[in-house]
């Protein structure tokens, strides 16, 4: 069974017990990618400035 079949079952499901239909898989993906990138462009620049990671590391991880 692969995502797409998964979420047919679900929407079944959600609209058999009156509910709101789950979102389709790969909604979110894009919006989940810029803003891992922009968290790691925040910490590129917080390094440059000299200033923390914010992630209690300390140093680099070689």
């Amino acid at each position: 069974m692969n995502a797409l079949h998964q979420h047919m079952i679900d929407v079944y499901r959600a609209v058999r017990r009156g509910e709101a239909p789950p979102p389709p898989p790969g909604r979110d993906d894009l919006a989940v990618l810029r803003a891992a990138r922009d968290h790691r462009l925040g910490r590129a620049r917080a390094r440059a400035e000299g200033g923390s990671t914010g992630c209690g590391q300390g140093g680099s991880r070689g």
